[in-house]
């Protein structure tokens, strides 16, 4: 379920020295010794320099013997991990260096800290974008966003990209995920490949909202039943935790132990579940079969740069990103690898496992083992990008290259970092070195375009200009010579202003966000969100007619937007203007006939009106998008039922039955389902059942009926008479009928 809204608090964390710092001042140091040693002379006479002289050579030639042994105990065994079973656990929004293992002293993570100890911890990964879903995406896939296609929260897997899950259930692994938030749901594309994608939460609503998340004990519990029944087979298994994310919430007792910083909270909470992973893994036999990879998705901003989240910029604080490979059998002994590596490279190492090279020819990523058998010693070049503050902001997208010790952000205003001497990215370089960046640019280009030297001697080709701009690169491939966006970093007042009106939002103070987000719109009318936003603020209040208007108002402005519409809809239906709702609603289906809302008001709209054949297509056409959707399963049933599919209708309770077996009403609908049909017994068995989970005064009422069709007169009696004990509050006509009834079979009953 997802957390309670509770006030947001952010502290912005000191960042700790960064190691380059340490080593640079040792190399001064270092420097001024080989100085001062090289102008003096020695006083000493030939026999002090003799044993000197002796006692280096003994020195050197010990840490020769060392690092040659050292070279021969290997720290990978292939062997092995080809029959391990594969744990992937992605922990969203976790900045690296908030864990202890990557130097935080604050930190609470001691079950993280445990494997990147034991494990192969990469000091220097990086996240393709700063976003949940597409960083996903290329961790599943070895693509890079611009192949995958998957640039933002809320786009669509195209369906010719095959996942690495695919594979390795191919190859007879047994597949399972469990995630914990709305962004990688099912629909998107990502479940490709798993025999089960475990994404039900906010299970009784009619659909998911964009927010909608769980927290890791309850996405740990869904794990951890499903190892009960599985962990016999050779597995791959994907648990995703989403809890440091805004706002932040975290339960008691991290709520007050990290008050200062509640985002740490989250990850000493996280943190917790990760230790449950490793104890549900040993309590099987199973810890020393099983290799475990731990990536964090993308980083959080914290304030730093006043962006308090992620996904506008491209900074080192959201897409450094923690990186931890642990088996006790795989990995013989424990290392840090200090070379720069990429999320992508995640697939292909997988597949290396499991003699997938073919498949791994066709990705972006290339495998680590290159690092794990010490034959590596190179840093990789990364890409980065965000399409985030274009879709969502109307400013331009960034993206970015890390080659060497630098890092290019190409935008409208450029950035260049040397990440040795400046980690912290406070010193923009690029008006002083622009030769250096004109060749970091060329090289992004070739990355981009899959070109491995440059084109016409250095020079970006119309066709490549093209190409770049069919890849969304206005800022890089401008159609008249500039981008048409705004940067994000000429929008930092703005920026400051949505999150306000964000945090207004999460604290319900509605009137103050609306304020806020009519500024906005003032600012940016250009975005959709700009509206929605001010709409959800405006509904917050209660001002339905109001928030109608906003909504029109932005598809004057922006007729095709998918958006808009899916949300004016939404507000008609919640109004009561329901011809408006599903008129609106075909129009949103128009454009994308799997939009889910859209199917969802439409078929509930239709089934209110007694159009029940055309709301069962549409409640279908939904469960494709949503097929483990309890809302859209029972809605399906009820209205099979009201039409007199009672058969159809049973059938569709006893598989929810399976998945939520606590659910009481689900045995009342299939008891009352069984009494239409004339099947009494039945009728009871489920009847009882839901009485023995949650005792209710309709639950007797009705197992009272179903026991006097069934010429059960005392147990008739029996129930007719709890439910009228409990019956307090419930419609005078049903207590009546009860009465009535009561009385007419207790004189049956003395007169037998």
């Amino acid at each position: 379920m997802g957390k309670k809204k509770k006030k947001k608090k952010l502290i912005q964390p000191e960042i700790p020295e960064e190691l380059s710092a340490e080593i640079a001042g040792n190399e001064v140091t270092a420097r001024s010794r080989h100085r001062m040693g090289s102008s003096g002379k020695s006083r000493g006479g030939f026999k002090s320099k003799f044993f000197i002289i002796g006692g280096l050579l003994l020195a050197l030639g010990l840490v020769a013997v060392w690092y040659f042994l050292g070279q021969k105990a290997p720290i990978y065994d292939r062997v092995a991990v080809s029959s391990a079973n594969i744990l992937l656990i992605t922990l969203d929004t976790t900045r690296a260096d908030h864990l202890g293992c990557y130097g935080y002293k604050e930190a609470r993570t001691p079950n993280l800290d445990r494997l990147a100890r034991e494990g192969i911890r990469f000091a220097r990964a990086y996240c393709p974008a700063p976003l949940t879903l597409p960083s996903h995406t290329t961790i599943l896939t070895g693509l890079e966003p611009f192949r995958h296609q998957v640039r933002n929260n809320g786009h669509y897997l195209p369906a010719d990209i095959k996942t690495v899950t695919e594979t390795l259930k191919n190859r007879g692994y047994r597949t399972a995920a469990f995630v914990s938030s709305f962004s990688v749901d099912s629909r998107f594309g990502l479940d490709r490949g798993f025999e089960v994608y475990d994404d039900t939460f906010q299970a009784d609503l009619p659909f998911k909202t964009m927010n909608a998340e769980r927290r890791a004990g309850d996405t740990f519990s869904r794990f951890a039943r499903w190892l009960e029944n599985n962990y016999r087979d050779r597995f791959f298994c994907w648990v995703h935790y989403y809890d440091p994310h805004l706002p932040y919430d975290p339960p008691a007792p991290y709520d007050q132990e990290f008050s200062d910083c509640p985002y740490d909270g989250e990850i000493a909470y996280m943190d917790v579940y990760v230790g449950r992973i490793l104890q549900a893994l040993e309590d099987k036999s199973l810890l020393d079969k099983t290799v475990i990879i731990v990536a964090g998705d993308h980083g959080e901003g914290l304030g730093s740069r006043v962006e308090l989240g992620h996904g506008i910029f491209l900074y080192e604080e959201t897409v450094r990103v923690p990186l931890i490979f642990w088996g006790k059998k795989v990995f013989t002994r424990p290392a840090v690898v200090e070379e720069r590596v990429r999320l992508t490279d995640l697939a292909p190492t997988i597949l290396s496992w499991v003699r997938g090279e073919e498949e791994a020819a066709q990705m972006q990523g290339r495998s680590l083992e290159t690092f794990f058998q010490g034959r590596e010693k190179n840093d990789r070049d990364t890409v980065i990008e965000t399409f985030y503050p274009r879709e969502n902001f109307g400013w331009s997208e960034l993206i970015g290259i890390i080659s060497g010790r630098w890092k290019l952000i190409q935008s409208p205003r450029p950035e260049l970092f040397d990440l040795k001497s400046d980690p912290e990215e406070r010193r923009n370089l690029f008006s002083t070195n622009q030769e250096l960046a004109a060749e970091l640019r060329q090289k992004l280009e070739n990355l981009l375009l899959g070109q491995a030297v440059p084109a016409s001697g250095g020079a970006t080709r119309p066709e490549d200009l093209e190409r770049l701009r069919s890849l969304g690169y206005l800022n890089l491939a401008p159609a008249r010579g500039q981008s048409t966006y705004p940067d994000p970093k000429e929008k930092i007042e703005l920026l400051k202003l949505i999150q306000q009106a964000q945090a207004y939002e999460f604290e319900e103070k509605y009137d103050l966000a609306e304020q806020a987000y009519w500024k906005i719109l003032e600012e940016a009318p250009d975005s959709p969100a700009s509206y929605v936003n001010l709409a959800l603020a405006l509904a917050g209040q209660k001002k339905m007619d109001r928030a109608i208007e906003v909504l029109q108002q932005g598809l004057d402005r922006l007729p095709d937007s998918e958006i808009l519409l899916t949300r004016l809809g939404h507000t008609y239906a919640v109004s009561g203007k329901y011809f408006l709702a599903l008129r609106t609603m075909g129009k949103v289906l128009e454009l994308n006939p799997r939009n889910l809302e859209a199917l969802t008001v439409s078929a509930g709209i239709l089934d209110a009106a007694g159009r029940k054949e055309e709301a069962w297509t549409l409640y279908r056409r939904a469960l494709e998008v949503e097929p483990e959707s309890k809302s859209l399963r029972t809605s399906l049933a009820a209205s099979l039922a009201s039409a007199g599919k009672l058969a159809e209708a049973i059938e569709i309770y006893k598989r929810l039955i399976e998945d939520f077996p606590e659910d009481q009403s689900l045995y009342q609908f299939t008891g009352l389902a069984y009494s239409y049909l004339g099947d009494h017994e039945q009728a009871i068995f489920y009847l009882r059942q839901a009485v023995a989970i949650m005792p209710t005064r309709s639950g007797y009422f009705n197992l009272a009926l179903a026991y006097e069709k069934a010429g059960r007169t005392r147990e008739a009696v029996e129930y007719f008479r709890r439910y009228l004990e409990n019956s307090s509050g419930d419609r005078e006509e049903t207590i009546r009928l009860a009465r009535r009834e009561l009385e007419r079979l207790e004189k049956k009953l003395g007169g037998n």
